[in-house]
């Protein structure tokens, strides 16, 4: 099989088999990688996977094993960069999906248009945003990505192309569907108007974990972005003190003249790439410790109306390249799950747990989900989402996170499968009610089971 991936127009690398492993760096597994220049491309090498099928990859953002497959095929997208067309009137473009978020942000912006929806992250395809139907700070206003497609060429099984839309059963299964319904090739996406590259932000301090949630609720509807920064290292009264952000696009009217000047110019900042191996144990209970109380204590009381740049509101880790590798060679585990409203008190458990366990993690956000999205493994649904990242190497984590994972499904929650490389099977029906006729429509359109990865056979997708 290397031979035939070697002479194959399909790819243009010199050693196609290679080890892939997702962001969190927790489970690398090798595979024959292909790199397609074109949908014809594309489709021949779909034809061409062996009995271990295969599975689309863009920017490696995912954190677990979505976008890898142990012994089979891994199709990297990210030749497929073109920009076909921008209707620069009514907000809308045409792209391939290995174009990322990145590269639209610097093509839109000076035409005065975002992009709907971004996570924490600008690097990432339109392929995997569709895929893991990503959400950001908006989803309480503007749902999850998929929301704001109008259309998808989708390359499937059978090796044709099919243009699906909202409403048709391909598309509401490929919209979260993990890559494993086709291969995402094009999107058609609507577009957020806005007069600047900049936010406007208000930023408050929430003494504990009720009082987050009683400012979330109470004034979310004020703001298109919302997020808490959460300690969950902090304990007793301070359980679950948080720094809220949220904001909106400022108007051109809300710049000082040095910012006037350039008002939409996209100028994200850079910082030096972290170390290729820290030191293991760097981040543990005393110097997180250390950072939260830092983190907590330097926000203010309450501001309003600060200017931002678009990157440092919403991806402040990007400036530092491979930050990735903080956590060491043992990686780390990025865990979300959302619970429903009226099951607040599942998430005070849950956070009280995480704090008396001590868990040495400084990335935690909480946030309001709006209601859900149409896509059939969409994760986001009405409630609180937390989110957090915990190294790897943390002794009994695996435990910890299990006990978390009854408590989500108990309170009828659900983890975000983007960032999971370690969820039990066996709680993913409770999950994910609409998993029955997601596996039907795999067994229907793809019965040999060529699209496959590590994360569907290890939950049974």
């Amino acid at each position: 099989m290397a031979a035939d991936i070697r002479t194959t127009p399909a790819t243009d690398v010199d050693d196609p088999f290679v080890s892939v492993t997702g962001w969190g760096r927790t489970a690398p597994t090798t595979g024959y990688l292909w790199r397609p220049r074109t949908p014809e491309q594309a489709a021949a090498a779909v034809r061409a996977w062996g009995a271990r099928g295969g599975i689309a990859r863009g920017l490696g953002r995912a954190y677990g094993d979505a976008a890898q497959n142990a012994g089979g095929c891994v199709l990297d997208m990210t030749g497929l960069d073109r920009i076909h067309s921008v209707d620069a009137a009514s907000g809308t473009v045409v792209c391939d999906a290995g174009v990322s978020l990145h590269r639209l942000m610097e093509v839109l912006l000076p035409l005065g248009w975002f992009v709907p929806v971004t996570p924490g992250t600008r690097h990432v395809t339109v392929g995997g945003a569709v895929g893991a139907d990503i959400h950001g700070k908006n989803h309480h206003v503007s749902g999850a990505f998929t929301r704001h497609v109008s259309a998808l060429d989708l390359l499937t099984a059978d090796g044709t192309i099919q243009t699906v839309g909202p409403g048709h059963e391909l598309f509401d299964a490929t919209a979260g569907g993990m890559g494993l319904t086709g291969v995402v090739l094009a999107a058609a996406l609507r577009l957020q108007r806005v007069e600047t590259a900049y936010m406007l932000v208000d930023t408050e301090r929430a003494v504990d974990l009720d009082d987050a949630m009683a400012r979330l609720s109470a004034t979310d509807h004020r703001y298109r972005y919302s997020v808490a920064w959460i300690d969950l290292l902090a304990r007793g009264r301070a359980t679950g003190r948080s720094v809220l952000t949220r904001g909106d696009h400022a108007p051109l009217s809300a710049l000082p003249p040095r910012l006037a000047r350039e008002p939409l110019a996209f100028r994200p900042g850079r910082l030096p790439a972290a170390p290729d191996a820290a030191p293991r144990g760097l981040l543990n209970r005393t110097t997180v410790g250390l950072f939260n109380e830092f983190w907590y204590r330097k926000a203010p009381r309450s501001r309003t109306g600060q200017v931002q740049r678009l990157t440092s509101f919403f991806h402040p880790l990007d400036g530092v390249p491979h930050w990735n590798r903080i956590y060491g060679r043992d990686g780390f585990v990025q865990y979300q799950f959302v619970v429903a409203h009226g099951q607040e008190e599942a998430l005070r458990r849950v956070v009280r747990r995480i704090a008396r366990r001590g868990c040495p993690t400084f990335l935690a956000v909480l946030k309001r989900f709006g209601p859900g999205d149409a896509g059939w493994l969409s994760f986001p649904m009405p409630g609180w989402t937390l989110a957090l990242d915990v190294p790897a190497g943390l002794s009994g984590l695996g435990a910890l996170l299990d006990e978390l994972d009854e408590e989500v499904a108990g309170a009828g929650g659900r983890v975000y499968l983007a960032k999971d490389s370690r969820l039990r099977p066996e709680l993913l029906d409770q999950m994910y009610p609409r998993l029955p006729d997601f596996r039907a429509l795999r067994a229907r359109v793809d019965p040999r089971g060529v699209f496959t990865s590590d994360l569907s056979r290890r939950l049974g997708l």
